[in-house]
């Protein structure tokens, strides 16, 4: 079975309990998107289930789930996959939007992951310290971190057991050598649910929208033997660069490009020494903590390491 014909069956399955969808006409869809404008398959997945849910008068969290899996919390490495989890609440933050009921981390003992649950799904508030099993959540991923989200379909059952939580935090080190395309000043979709990086003033989900301001960093890290790449958030690029978003957006439009924040960060930053600690994420370490920089000769630097 082709990998088109796995998703058009997929996406008919988390229909299947509110409209009579067919596979075929889904992978007709898809190879349209795919095969005739060059979309990823990732993105026309997300285009396919869009215009099915408008025109089924849906919303994203009435779908089913389409045979998830249980998993353990580092074991997610996809966008919009639905699993099934057995974890602890370890902690609970304070909703950044009225839309959001309960936001914080759960764990297994592989790590933990965020997860948030949104008032219209109507779900019980969970208890931190407390361990649960969670079927039907769906993840989301965001600059390589991976999320879930609780829906209207999520079940939730308490257990009666300890569950312990692993660190899945990881510390490097090395000079800062590159700072990738998509750093500096950018602009995130602006939807409650919905973080995405804009391209040219679109989301990847939610299409054409006014996007908002963020600061991030994408670097990459070499100590001599091994690179790594890393991403600073807000919070770690303001910290890192002493330059905060107000600034940033100041210098943007006196120079009427926005490329000018990532050029001038570069030269605060490129050729220092970090050593930074946080969860790891596909190819990318994202940044929680991090050791004052020092300056450091970068060629010389790398040299006497790769030479031990």
């Amino acid at each position: 079975m082709s990998e088109l014909r796995q998703e058009a069956e997929a996406i008919a399955e988390q229909f299947s309990d509110h409209v009579d969808v067919d596979p075929d006409d889904v992978e007709e869809r898809l190879a349209t998107l795919v095969d005739e404008y060059r979309v990823p398959l990732d993105e026309a997945r997300r285009s396919v289930t869009n215009s099915y849910l408008e025109d089924a008068g849906m919303e994203r969290d009435e779908l089913g789930r389409g045979g998830s899996e249980s998993v353990l919390v580092n074991e997610i490495d996809e966008d919009e996959q639905w699993v099934d989890l057995r974890v602890k609440l370890v902690d609970l933050w304070e909703p950044r939007s009225d839309s959001i009921s309960q936001v914080g981390l759960v764990g297994d003992e592989s790590g933990t992951i965020k997860f948030v649950a949104f008032e219209t799904s109507d779900l019980p508030d969970l208890t931190e310290g407390q361990a649960y099993e969670l079927t039907n959540v769906v993840t989301d991923e965001y600059e390589g971190s991976y999320s879930v989200k609780l829906n209207r379909t999520t079940g939730i059952t308490e257990v009666d057991e300890e569950i312990e939580v692993g660190d899945n935090a990881d510390t490097v080190e090395g000079a800062l050598v590159d700072i990738q395309s998509g750093s500096g000043l950018i602009k995130r979709c602006p939807e409650d649910d919905c973080t995405r990086v804009l391209q040219n003033g679109r989301c990847s989900e939610h299409g054409q929208v006014e996007g908002e301001f963020d600061l991030r960093i994408k670097g990459v890290l070499d100590d001599g033997e091994t690179v790594t790449e890393v991403i600073f958030d807000r919070e770690a690029t303001e910290k890192l660069t002493g330059m905060g978003l107000e600034e940033a957006k100041d210098m943007a439009m006196d120079a009427l490009d926005t490329t000018v924040v990532a050029e001038e960060m570069g030269d605060d930053v490129l050729g220092r020494y970090y050593r930074v600690t946080g969860p790891t994420f596909g190819r990318y370490v994202l940044v929680d903590e991090m050791e004052d920089p020092g300056t450091v000769d970068v060629e010389s630097a790398l040299i006497e390491a790769r030479s031990i």
